[in-house]
């Protein structure tokens, strides 16, 4: 709390004055910004919903990598790499998200590049280069987005070709051999067409450190592409994008928080264990006495060359095409045809040493269809947005788990020693019709409504096989069938919006809103170990019914507020639960569930500032009292009730001032933004070993701007705050909890270049 209240004085105390500053200085008008949230262009406080923009510009000045370091800048809103960088990361919007790192699950959090949903969550982690704008919708998009949209939608609108010849090139240098490249060509290529090409590339170390022997330390390579064709004719406009991405690492390794204290020297079993404060520092070992040996938080001891030095590959590609053909001034169609393919190599080691006591892999391979046909039409004063959807996807998993390989080599504890081989095929179809329309009630009042009707199946196939080790050194093992699991999940709701946009005055205007969110039922790939756990692993589809209120203000000519509360009444929730085996030394259950029901409520508060012409504020404040389960029984017979939902913070703040001096031809810009979150715990037993306590982060730029040009030296991370993306709960299984931690600090030096 303590950070909470100094990050609110130090940005608080330069706004609550900005109306005197701003009178008296003269401060320059705050912009007015536009958002494609109901898919047309319109004035941000025309739009009866809760939502952030985060435009090109910042990105570019904070050094956005990708999707995961949005949540620096939005109230309300968490996205974290989850279990390492490569998984499907971690997405929560006002408490609504998942936290399950399987390639099989579909997030109810979207996201949409370039108006084309990612389909799994596979794809969610997107790389922010030549980017136009990103917004964060919040709240269930149930109308125009509708697929998977319980929690919200993050729309990221990358660069078009324009009628122009121009381009950009940027280069940066940073701490753990971090070198990004970045830059695009656009060529206008007669009167109707243009092309551009984007690109960006980076390679890097991560600040985990790890202190195996002959063990590589752990980095990544990202490349990415994408060449964007615009024609436009009288009537017809098509925007056709092509996008290549490839990855090639080493995975980040997992760090171990041993929670064991001391053994009994008679069974070895654990006989005193360690304070939650304590756990994962040289006193606390794990059930087989391992701990790194370091108490410095970066400092991990693991076994990283899994299946050779543990790779991470991605190769992806696809290709989308949206084309406008207007009839007349007032109606307009749109077509949005999309293809992506993705294939994904994951290894990983779960135990967090040198041991191999429980290590696999997670491969996917993806194929995704979807089309979209919408229909635009101005009927009077009246607008009315309608279409159809349909989606295919396919998704193939590889996967593999081996537990306590070390064992097949001991006598007495052989047979304790087996490899999961769980392989799933998923096939998802969806279709949807809807409609949205904007009536006027008057001058001053605006009435929306939107209705979607979706139909989705998912049909499945799990089949799995067991090697078990049959004497003692037996590395190749007796290969069994373990299960042969088929089924379907049909699913279909109705979902949609009915709001009104109140114009107080010039300057304030109103909303309340009532929302529907649908996502369907599905399969959830996750780790395997028996028939039965195959054969439950569907889940049903879930809802929520969402109530708002906000208020947009212009305060002054340079000051806008904006405000909203809300509460979700949240049905039939799908949860992932890591839950301990109910056999002794079996995995851990990992389950997608439909838990009942959960209770969200809270608010967010948004405050931009022109204070003068050289100094410029953002300060955001997100409130979540109560995000919590009402109650469930789990497997194990265990009530969870009233817990507080996973990856939800209660408090956090987004803050950032900028400050221009001008010099003749020249500028420098001073740059200065912190995060905070509130502790949260990373799964629905809220045990004290798997939270995370508060954390602040602070970053900061300073850059000389010219003409043309750009240089520019910034740090991430300034306090090296220490702080984690997950713990996952093995203590019943290894004695420890997986810790994926979060960087630390960075220094680096970045040079753009514009033409």
């Amino acid at each position: 709390m303590k950070y909470l209240l100094f990050v609110f004085i130090f940005f608080f105390t330069l706004s609550v004055n900005a109306r005197n500053l701003a009178n008296s200085t003269q401060a320059e008008p705050i912009e007015i910004i536009e958002v494609n949230s109901q898919k047309r262009l319109q004035d941000i406080r025309d739009v009866a919903m809760s939502l952030n923009v985060v435009d090109g510009q910042t990105i570019i000045d904070r050094q956005l990598k990708d999707t995961t370091a949005l949540s620096a800048i939005v109230p309300n809103f968490k996205i974290t790499q989850n279990a390492a960088e490569g998984t499907p990361p971690a997405v929560n919007i006002r408490g609504v998200g998942s936290v399950d790192y399987n390639t099989s699950t579909q997030s109810p959090v979207g996201v949409y590049l370039d108006g084309t949903a990612s389909a799994s969550a596979n794809s969610q982690m997107v790389n922010l280069f030549d980017v136009e704008s990103v917004e964060i919708l919040r709240g269930p998009q149930g109308t125009l987005f509708g697929r998977n949209t319980t929690g919200g939608a993050i729309l990221i609108n990358s660069v078009s070709a324009k009628m122009d010849n121009s381009g950009y090139f940027s280069l940066s240098y940073a701490q753990r051999n971090h070198l990004s490249t970045e830059g695009a060509i656009n060529l206008q290529l007669n009167d109707n067409m243009a092309t551009r090409l984007a690109f960006s590339h980076q390679d890097y170390e991560y600040s985990t450190n790890n202190l195996a022997p002959n063990t590589p330390q752990a980095k990544m390579r990202q490349t990415h592409g994408r060449l964007s064709v615009l024609g436009q004719w009288d009537k017809l406009t098509i925007d056709s994008k092509i996008y290549l991405s490839k990855w090639d690492g080493i995975v980040n390794p997992v760090g171990s928080i041993g929670v064991i204290k001391s053994f009994d020297p008679a069974t070895g079993l654990p006989v005193s264990f360690c304070s939650p404060s304590a756990a994962g520092s040289a006193a606390c070992t794990d059930a087989f006495g391992f701990n790194s040996g370091s108490n410095d938080f970066h400092d991990v001891a693991v076994n990283n060359n899994i299946s050779g030095n543990s790779p991470h590959k991605t190769d992806s590609h696809g290709i989308n095409v949206e084309a406008r053909y207007e009839f007349n001034d007032n109606n307009y169609l749109v077509s949005l045809s999309n293809f992506s393919t993705l294939d994904r190599e994951h290894y990983f080691n779960s135990d967090g040493s040198p041991a191999s006591l429980g290590e696999g892999n997670q491969n996917v391979g993806t194929d995704t269809f979807s089309q979209e046909l919408r229909l635009h039409q101005e009927i009077g004063d009246i607008y009315v947005i309608s279409g159809l959807y349909i989606l295919n996807e396919t998704l193939k998993q590889d996967n593999r788990f081996d537990l306590l390989r070390d064992f097949r080599a001991v006598e007495g504890l052989f047979s304790n020693a087996v490899t999961f081989l769980y392989d799933n095929t998923i096939k998802i179809k969806s279709s949807a019709l809807f409609a949205h329309i904007e009536y006027p009630l008057s001058e001053q009042t605006t009435f929306s409504a939107g209705l979607r009707y979706s139909d989705e199946s998912t049909d499945y196939n799990a089949i799995g096989q067991i090697n078990i080790a049959t004497f003692a050194n037996d590395q190749t093992g007796l290969t069994i069938p373990g299960w042969d699991a088929s089924g379907n999940i049909d699913d279909n709701n109705l979902s949609g919006k009915i709001a009104l946009l109140h114009k107080l005055s010039d300057k304030h205007s109103g909303f309340v809103s009532f929302s529907r969110g649908f996502k369907s039922g599905g399969y959830n790939g996750a780790l395997i170990s028996s028939a039965a756990e195959a054969q439950n692993n569907d889940y049903g589809a879930e809802t929520l019914n969402a109530y708002e209120v906000g208020l947009h203000s212009q305060l002054s000519q340079s000051i806008r507020l904006y405000s909203a509360a809300f509460y979700y009444d949240y049905q039939d929730q799908q949860v992932f639960m890591n839950q301990s085996a109910i056999t002794p030394g079996a995995p851990p259950l990992q389950l997608l569930s439909n838990v009942g029901k959960s209770t969200i409520y809270g608010a967010e508060f948004d405050l931009n500032a022109q204070i003068t012409p050289a100094l410029s504020t953002k300060f955001s404040i997100g409130y979540l009292p109560e995000a919590n389960l009402v109650s469930f029984i789990d497997l194990a017979g265990v009530r969870i009730k009233d817990n507080r939902l996973p990856f939800t913070s209660k408090w956090n703040v987004a803050a950032q001032a900028d400050y221009v001096v001008e010099l003749n031809s020249a500028q420098l810009n001073f740059h200065i933004d912190a995060d905070y979150q509130s502790e949260f715990y990373f799964d629905q037993n809220q045990s004290a070993y798997a939270i995370q306590k508060g954390y602040l982060l602070w970053n900061a730029r300073i850059a000389w701007a010219e003409a043309d040009w750009n240089l520019g030296a910034w740090v991430k991370n300034l306090t090296n705050e220490e702080y984690s993306h997950l713990k996952f709960d093995l203590v019943n299984l290894f004695g420890m909890l997986q810790d994926f931690k979060g960087e630390a600090r960075q220094v680096g030096l970045d040079f753009r270049y514009e033409f």
